[in-house]
């Protein structure tokens, strides 16, 4: 790959010592000069060396992360006649190595590896310079139409674009090359090079406030005297030097601190597409020429302590949001640092107990592992030697020490708090449950809900209106009061804007998943607390979900021939690969009683919603519900006794050997979570596939009406329950942890899964509780509700504003300096109402 790389980068041979003096005071990567601003730096050969962007370093990083530095060491020099337009292209060039590809792109369908033929691929990239929904539509719009580009979705807040494309028709360069063309700097996402940048424009964006902050309060001091002397007092040699010194000290805002809107007022202009910058320019702009002007020719209005007020506004505005941006950006950061980077992988065990230091991500299933006190667990794992306590507050929201012993399961990213363990890998740590649902929930927050969908499409209308509207409003004062025509365009300019707008949804979205996260509830769709709020019918599963999910065999009754103890080892040998609660329970009543389970086992095959089906030891068992056993034993024997525990059936040909009666107690907060929705109008149902009287039993044990519980409901029938509701008009939200529910929770229009439950009803949910709390699910509505109620009062506070402040400005009602309190106050009254809700408890939370 040196070989090549050469004559892509139009690199000419020249001796060492040149090379060294050229890279001295440029870029190590492409050559060109380093500002003295720039920070960017990657540690090459062992030593730290300059970048001019985030663009070259992400790439040298990139390089030296492949072991592919010898580039550098290799290369004779970089081509001084080289432009910055010419060399960026093939800079990107190197994100199409298959090598690179597979670091930062996933693979999307069948495994394997990113980028192999007929398969898409997905990334993550950080967007540097997104302002507005205006730039949202604009990236997402101008991916949309690069042949093989499948989606690209923007996320105003957190920055980050996920993008999936068809290898051979698209290829990474294309991409970043067309967010090039555009003016914005994209790079893959990086967590921790992400928030560098954040650190780094909010010091910059700091620094700007600041000489904008100091150059107000100056020319305000020479502004006041000419406000008070409004009777003609003062000399006019006084009153032209105090303008002299205030354009001298307005000079400073207008081309420093200014600088952000006149560059994203450029980029907005060279697309056509014009953004929230562009009307900021033009006020800031119009009122500065206007004021220059008056100050040369001793005659007319200045401006200079609107303009910088309002630049000091608008930019106080912007730090606002980036903070709320940060915040953002950082609610999935304490999970996604659970795991950590290297592990204690003990190869020689059981025969060896000597451990060695590995990159976490080197682990595979089977490894064995020793997790020292105070270490974090870097993969799901199942303790094989010793018992500790653990903390996975950080993963559930469980603040307690939980107790493990040899054979309990631990998951990644819990913490060890108090003896030595050695633990073997489940799976690996990017197949773990953890990564998985980062992955959903950072999937979802890409995607955007309808309002946002709404608000973006509005935002990016909205300027190019404004500007028609401001010059036709400039031509009807410059024919009815000339006089009064600048001034009144530059406020209509100043005092409209998209921020609050565009800013009013994603940030409230942002500010309540983040919350949300730090409850212990992953939200992996975006349209969840959209839905959740004005759903009608919350539908809950029995087992595992309104039940501890821990059944305990309570008795066995033998209905054949054959041995109790001997139907319990069948039973287990049937049960061996599955993962529901009652077969957990069976399993750990055949180890009580003790024996070895049958050897031969084959043929096994699970029906879901109804049981196992297998051969042990040539004999061919049915274990589950009585009607599906009884399609080979023949017909259930008549019980008398009433039914109050969970039966399972147990039969082979022709023959009914036993039945194993379980119960499984209600949680302590189910019934207070079923009052909850209740009390705000909604109804509650149950659906399982237990015993019909069993099901209503528990139904009236948690107030719930009797034609509101439904019992020995398959799968296909618990979806086609669920589908009859919506045909009926219903909104439906559906609570649940099994396989049996995955399709139901597919179908609801909202849904939830327990965390414990099974994956595939993690993958098929729209959210999922980490804990074991149901009353999670309420913390949920509660914040559903209330982010509702933020969204809502924050696109009408935006369109109030506007509606509001566009006809006053236009009139001439609104003078340049109010216009720009206006604007600033709007964009910070939206971002200052969505982060309230990061600091909401929810009042009903029941733990």
């Amino acid at each position: 790959m040196t070989a090549t790389l050469a004559p892509r980068l139009n690199l000419t041979a020249r001796s060492a010592t040149a090379t060294a003096a050229t890279l001295d005071s440029a870029c190590f990567h492409c050559g060109f000069p380093v500002a003295d601003a720039a920070r960017w730096t990657v540690r090459i050969a062992g030593a730290n060396q300059p970048m001019c962007c985030p663009g070259c370093a992400a790439v040298a990083q990139a390089i030296t992360d492949h072991g592919l530095d010898d580039y550098y060491r290799t290369r004779s020099s970089v081509s001084p006649t080289a432009g910055r337009a010419s060399l960026v292209p093939l800079e990107l060039l190197l994100y199409d190595a298959p090598e690179i590809v597979a670091g930062f792109a996933t693979p999307q369908g069948d495994a394997g590896q990113a980028g192999a033929a007929g398969q898409a691929c997905e990334a993550t990239l950080s967007v540097d310079g997104i302002r507005c929904g205006a730039c949202v539509w604009l990236v997402e719009q101008r991916l949309a139409a690069i042949p093989g580009v499948q989606s690209a979705q923007l996320n105003v807040a957190t920055e980050k674009l996920t993008v999936r494309w068809q290898p051979q028709h698209c290829r990474p360069s294309d991409i970043l090359a067309a967010l090039r063309e555009l003016g914005y700097t994209a790079w893959p996402f990086d967590a921790a090079r992400h928030g560098q940048q954040l650190q780094r424009r909010g010091k910059r964006l700091f620094r700007q406030l600041f000489v904008a902050g100091l150059c107000m309060m100056q020319v305000m001091m020479y502004a006041f005297p000419a406000y008070l002397a409004t009777d003609g007092t003062m000399e006019a040699g006084m009153r032209d030097l105090m303008r002299w010194a205030s354009l001298v000290l307005t000079l400073p805002a207008v081309c420093y601190s200014a600088l952000p809107f006149f560059r994203g007022a450029l980029i907005d202009l060279r697309n056509r597409m014009p953004g929230m910058d562009v009307p900021v320019s033009l006020g800031i702009l119009a009122a500065f020429a206007g004021s220059v002007v008056a100050t040369v020719r001793g005659s007319g209005e200045v401006y200079f302590d609107s303009i910088t007020m309002f630049i000091f506004l608008l930019l106080a505005s912007r730090t606002l949001e980036l903070r709320a941006r940060q915040k953002a950006a950082t609610a999935l950061d304490g999970l996604r640092h659970a795991l950590p980077a290297s592990a204690s992988h003990m190869p020689d065990f059981p025969a060896g107990r000597n451990a060695a230091i590995v990159p976490a991500l080197q682990l595979a299933a089977g490894d064995f592992i020793l997790v020292k006190p105070g270490e974090a667990v870097p993969a799901d794992c199942t303790i094989v030697e010793g018992a500790t306590d653990i903390d996975a507050a950080l993963l559930s929201g469980e603040s307690r020490a939980q107790c493990r012993v040899a054979g309990d399961a631990v998951p990644g990213g819990a913490i060890n708090l108090s003896q030595a363990v050695i633990a073997q890998v489940v799976r690996p740590v990017r197949d773990s449950t953890l990564s998985a649902l980062i992955a959903l929930a950072e999937r979802a927050a890409q995607d955007k809900p309808r309002l946002s969908q709404w608000a973006d499409r509005a935002a990016a209308w909205f300027v190019a209106a404004l500007l028609l509207l401001t010059v036709a409003v400039f031509a009807f004062w410059q024919w009815h009061d000339a006089a009064r025509a600048w001034p009144i365009a530059i406020s209509l300019l100043v005092v409209s804007c998209p921020c609050a707008l565009s800013l009013a949804t994603p940030t409230a979205l942002a500010a309540a998943t983040s919350r949300l996260v730090g409850l212990g509830v992953l939200v992996v769709q975006p349209h969840v607390l959209e839905t959740l709020h004005r759903c009608t019918h919350v539908v809950f599963d029995k087992t595992g979900t309104l039940t501890a999910g821990k059944p305990v065999l309570e008795a066995t009754a033998r209905l054949g021939d054959l041995q109790a103890e001997r139907c319990l080892q069948v039973a287990a040998t049937l049960d061996a690969g599955n993962d529901h609660p009652l077969a957990a329970a069976i399993l750990q009543a055949a180890a009580q009683v003790g024996g070895t389970l049958p050897p031969s086992v084959s043929d096994v095959v699970h029906h879901a919603g109804c049981g196992m089906a297998g051969v042990v030891d040539g004999v061919r068992y049915r274990l589950g519900s009585a009607a599906f056993v009884a399609g080979i034993a023949g017909a259930c024997p008549e019980r008398r006794e009433a039914i109050v525990a969970t039966p399972v059936y147990l039969g082979t040909d022709a023959q009914w050997l036993a039945r194993f009666d379980f119960s499984d107690r209600l949680r302590e907060d189910a019934r207070s979570v079923v009052a909850y929705f209740q009390s705000h109008g909604k109804i509650a149902m149950l659906l399982s596939g237990d015993h019909e009287s069993v099901v209503r039993q528990i139904a009236a044990e948690l107030g719930m009406a009797s034609d509101a519980a439904f019992g020995q409901q398959l799968p296909q029938q618990k979806l086609a329950f669920v589908r009859q509701l919506q045909r009926d008009g219903a909104v439906v939200m559906m609570v649940g942890d099994g396989i049996n529910d995955a399709a139901a929770l597919q179908s609801a229009d909202v849904s939830f899964a327990m965390g414990a439950g099974a994956a595939i009803a993690h993958a098929h949910a729209d959210a999922v509780l980490l804990s074991d709390r149901l009353s999670l699910v309420v913390d949920a509505a509660d914040t559903a509700r209330r982010t509702m109620t933020v969204i809502r009062q924050n696109l009408v506070w935006a369109l109030l504003y506007n509606a509001a402040a566009i006809p006053a400005a236009a009139f001439g009602l609104l003078d340049p300096w109010l216009s720009g309190i206006g604007m600033s106050v709007s964009s910070a009254v939206v971002v200052l109402n969505a982060l309230r809700l990061r600091r909401v408890c929810a009042s009903h939370r029941l733990s």
